[in-house]
């Protein structure tokens, strides 16, 4: 604060405190004075260098809005039945050019005390109370920029500031602007209403340019946002420098970088949310360009009779727009076309100077309604019909609802009624100032009051440019609204139509085939349909491909997914009822063997298979069969732990009880006195059993006790295979080791022994044993490997089966066989007689006992 009561301090210093500093402006006089502020001119010769400035670039419609104000107090004044009986409003406007310091010049004259016209504003002590202005409250300014600067001098003496077209958020803040009031809504709701127009009309990517001031920056900076919030790409975003509007050497360079890259952007809509002056720059060479684009239009420039008018606008592309919503100015139509009821002010004046009235035919008419600033055309006069076509419905009206805010706070602070005023005392500006911050009433159907912030909330209207190429005239329609926190009103036709373009004129895909998502390839934001990868979907709308997850898997066109099928070796299974009857049956003949061997326990056959070691090895196949059943059904945490360590040991003992028989024949045929010797003392049946037996055991317990094999599963493509994990592959091939080792051990045992005399041929079944178990198990590796699938534990199972087959048929069923068929050879005479006879073939004399 102290630095803007320097600021001001400073300007009265180099200003005297009265004059108007050669502003344009109308004052007329009244009880209660009330200040506008207007950039009736567009531009200044404003440069870096120091010197007078001075303005240019008439804009009618500004000249109108001026109007709207004289013709809305005197209208006040007039009627009948007083508003403010007893008092008189006057108005104090001022041209401001749209330039900051000059308005900030022309809101110190506002300030005076017109009592005393030689006083300056500020006291000599900054401490002191400033002065109060007659001026009690200010319409204007137009730009946001402009407002911000002058709403801070207006602070200094609490006085109400009533924009009609200033929309920048950072006004919103009171702590910084605590006097300033709108009738226009803030950019809060404009950009959250272009944001849903861009996704009503499924665009999806756009292009923004705004300008280096308080409402372009402000409104670009919140687009950004919002659209990064709705996942819209943003092309670029463009913020137009201080000097643009200049339309120097250094803007026609900018432009010409800025037309570039709007033509080789694929944005399907470019956004341009700054003042009309700039606008119409671009516009220019976009029609020159003919770029043939989407535009949307902030509140600044969508109903912009100069731009929308311009020769060829049609070849710039379409334009939507937002807009307050419109009204119309309750007679003040009438008023323009009556040529201002034949009154007069300094604006009018000035701009009938340049632009006087006259009357033409109809025939001419259309071509006097186009106004141009320039010396040619102002010989022409202007048609009064055409006055009407420049009458705007929506800064007008919000300057005549300023207005009629001002007049109602004014009926509440001097407590008014139809006949007379209570309080006929003089008031501050502050307590103008509370008055109208309570307002909260009706005009013409709009209900206005104000927040918090100063903001009303008020709807827009949605604008499109109907261009007409063969009477090159553009009408500005009303096509859709948009009220704040509602849902935006657009035509249904429109919206799908936009909605139905799938694939932009750029060549960018919008949406995909279920199955295919858009994906950034090139530029920036232009998108491709790209297939989803396996495994995973997407609904369509080229929404970006999704993970099945492990469970589900997609299908082929991916546009959904479907549950995976939980695989194990059901008993339902086919080759699973197959290997079940085989093991049923093995263990049925595992039995069965038991009994006859049990019978004819005291026979020499019985002896010659190792005795009471056949028992032993009869109950570990029977254990091997049984353990095939574990291979079966869903895995769990017992069923993995009992298949293949106890198959290892049951197994491994089957093998040594083989062992320990061969060492029987062997040392019970050995004539050899120094290998005799050690042979028997390994002839222990019960120490080699237990030995070789024993090492198995002493793999497969640390292996159960420290990585036993558990329950897993695997995902495969289309099904989730429950397995069991042989926890420590270490301790599993070193089981498997063990076992082929024990197998090839015995082997070459029963190979050395077939030349010995052995009558139920015992060494050359246990060969034939050894060998098909050696077998299985060289192929079951490479198998077991490679195999993927519920098969897998099949494969396992088989090759136990086919094991525990080949010792059962080969070793033990000849032996039943010879028990039950061949009794005369079961019994010691015939093992002598055969004996005898084996060695008289080889000339070997046998000692008879």
């Amino acid at each position: 604060m102290f630095l803007l009561w320097f600021f001001v301090r400073v300007m009265s210093v180099f200003h005297s405190c009265s004059g108007d500093y050669g502003l344009l402006h109308e004052h007329s006089p009244g009880d209660i004075i009330i200040g506008g502020l207007f950039p009736i001119h567009l531009k200044t010769n404003r440069t870096t260098a120091v010197g007078p400035i001075s303005c240019s670039v008439y804009d009618f419609q500004m000249v109108l809005r001026a109007q709207v104000m004289i013709y809305a107090i005197r209208e006040v004044n007039e009627r009948t039945l007083r508003v403010l009986p007893n008092f008189t409003i006057g108005y104090d406007i001022y041209d401001t050019c749209g330039d900051v310091s000059l308005a900030i010049r022309a809101t110190l004259q506002l300030l005076k005390n017109q009592s005393d016209p030689q006083s300056c504003l500020l006291p000599t002590n900054m401490h002191s109370a400033l002065p109060e202005p007659q001026t009690k409250v200010v319409i204007g300014e137009r730009y946001s920029e402009v407002s911000i600067a002058v709403a801070r001098v207006l602070a200094l003496s609490s006085v109400a500031q009533i924009s009609y077209a200033s929309t920048s958020e950072l006004l919103s803040k009171k702590l910084k602007f605590p006097t300033f009031l709108r009738t226009i809504s803030s950019d809060e709701y404009q950009t959250k209403a272009i944001a849903e127009l861009v996704m009503q009309f499924n665009w999806k990517t756009v292009a923004i340019i705004g300008s280096d001031d308080e409402y372009g920056k402000y409104g670009s900076d919140r687009l950004v946002g919002i659209f990064r919030e709705k996942r819209v790409c943003i092309e670029f975003t463009d913020i137009l420098p201080g000097y643009f509007s200049q339309n120097n050497s250094q803007t026609h360079t900018y432009l010409a970088n800025l037309i570039s890259n709007i033509r080789k952007c694929t944005a399907e809509a470019i956004i341009m949310f700054t003042k009309d002056s700039n606008v119409d720059l671009i516009m220019e060479a976009a029609v020159k360009g003919r770029l043939n684009r989407t535009w949307i239009a902030s509140d600044a420039w969508s109903t912009s009779t100069k731009i929308s008018e311009r020769p060829g606008i049609e070849l710039a592309g379409q334009v939507f727009g937002f807009i307050s919503k419109r009204n119309e100015v309750p007679g003040f139509k009438d008023y323009i076309i009556s040529r201002f009821n034949r009154t007069t002010n300094t604006f009018l004046e000035d701009y009938l100077n340049r632009y006087p009235l006259c009357n033409q035919s109809e025939d001419n008419r259309e071509n006097n309604c186009t106004l141009k600033d320039s010396p040619e055309w102002s010989k022409n006069c202007l048609d009064p019909r055409c006055l009407a076509n420049y009458i705007d419905n929506d800064e007008s009206y919000n300057i005549y609802l300023a207005v009629q805010v001002i007049v109602e706070g004014l009926r509440r602070l001097l407590k008014c009624d139809d006949q007379k005023c209570e309080r006929r005392t003089k008031f501050t500006a502050s307590e103008l100032l509370v008055e109208i911050q309570r307002v909260n009433f009706t005009v013409n159907s709009t209900r206005i009051s104000f927040n918090t912030n100063g903001d009303p909330s008020l709807a827009y209207d949605i604008v499109y440019w109907n261009m007409n190429e063969s009477t090159r005239h553009t009408r500005i329609k009303t096509i859709g609204g948009y009220c704040p926190n509602e849902k935006i009103q657009i035509p249904d036709y429109l919206v799908h139509n936009m909605c139905n373009v799938n694939v932009t004129v750029f060549n960018c895909s919008k949406t995909c085939k279920p199955g295919q998502e858009l994906k950034q390839q090139g530029k920036k934001c232009c998108k491709d349909c790209v297939p989803c990868a396996q495994d995973e979907f997407s609904p369509g709308n080229g929404e970006a491909c999704k993970s099945c997850g492990q469970t589900r898997y997609s299908t082929p066109q991916r546009d959904m997914c479907l549950n995976k099928t939980v695989e194990f070796l059901h008993w339902a299974d086919p080759f699973i009822i197959i290997l079940t009857l085989l093991e049923v049956f093995g263990i049925i003949v595992t039995i069965v063997f038991t009994i006859v061997f049990t019978i004819y326990r005291s026979t020499p056959i019985v002896k010659a298979v190792g005795g009471y070691l056949c028992f032993l090895e009869l109950l570990s196949l029977l254990g091997c069969f049984c353990l095939t059943f574990t291979f079966t059904g869903m895995p769990t945490e017992v069923s993995c732990m009992i298949g293949m360590p106890l198959f290892g040991i049951a197994f491994s003992l089957c093998i040594s009880c083989i062992l320990a028989n061969l060492f029987q024949i062997l040392v019970g045929f050995n004539f050899e006195l120094k290998k005799g010797s050690w042979l028997k003392k390994l002839n222990q049946p019960v120490a080699v059993v237990t030995v070789v037996s024993g090492i198995q055991l002493a793999l497969c317990v640390p292996w159960l006790y420290y990585s036993p094999p558990f329950p897993d599963q695997e995902i495969l493509h289309m099904a989730i295979l429950k397995q069991c994990d042989k926890g420590s592959s270490k301790f599993f091939a070193a089981m498997l080791g063990y076992n082929a080792f024990l197998a090839l051990i015995c082997f070459l045992f029963a190979f050395k022994s077939k030349q010995l005399p052995d009558l139920y041929k015992n060494a050359n079944l246990i060969t034939i044993s050894m060998l098909l178990f050696l077998i299985i198990w060289i192929l079951f590796i490479p198998i077991y490997i490679s195999l993927i699938g519920k098969y897998k534990r099949a494969i396992e199972s088989a090759a136990i089966l086919i094991s525990s087959y080949s010792i059962l048929g080969c070793h033990l069923a000849p032996k039943c066989y010879i028990m039950l068929f061949r009794k005369e050879i079961n019994n010691e005479n015939a093992i002598t007689e055969y004996i005898r006879k084996h060695y008289e073939q080889r000339d070997m004399a046998v000692v008879k006992s």
